[in-house]
């Protein structure tokens, strides 16, 4: 939480119903306050299309088939053109190894790719 509490002025950030979602099943310790600062952030708006890219990332094995989750959350961040989007989830998100397939699969899709970050990434001190 160090990085919402020194690093989030320098940034606009946003969330959305899928983080909301994630969040509100409580798997990990910290969950009430993490679901707590994503529900004061402006939330992303879902977007016909999102179905359907979401469905060519799993079709195009950039995510697993059963957790479209991540899937989500990268479709969320490339439709809306972001800068960043930011995660802990250096399997399928944050993975150096899939930042090549990534950028090739949004390219097809004709949508920009976010940096996938995460939170120690960001830290200016």
């Amino acid at each position: 939480m160090d990085w919402w509490r020194t690093q989030r002025k320098r940034f606009d950030v946003y969330t959305s119903p899928f983080v909301i979602d994630e969040l509100n099943v409580p798997v990990y310790p910290g969950w009430r306050k993490a679901l707590a600062v994503a529900r004061r952030q402006t939330s992303l708006t879902v977007t016909n299309d999102l179905l359907g890219i979401i469905q060519v990332y799993v079709d195009n094995l950039l995510m697993p088939r059963d957790d479209a989750g991540d899937a989500a959350h990268l479709a969320m961040a490339s439709i809306h053109e972001v800068d960043y989007l930011l995660t802990w989830n250096c399997r399928h998100l944050a993975n150096a190894n899939k930042f090549d397939h990534i950028r090739a699969i949004n390219r097809r899709l004709g949508l920009l790719t976010p940096e996938i970050v995460t939170p120690e990434q960001l830290f200016e001190e």
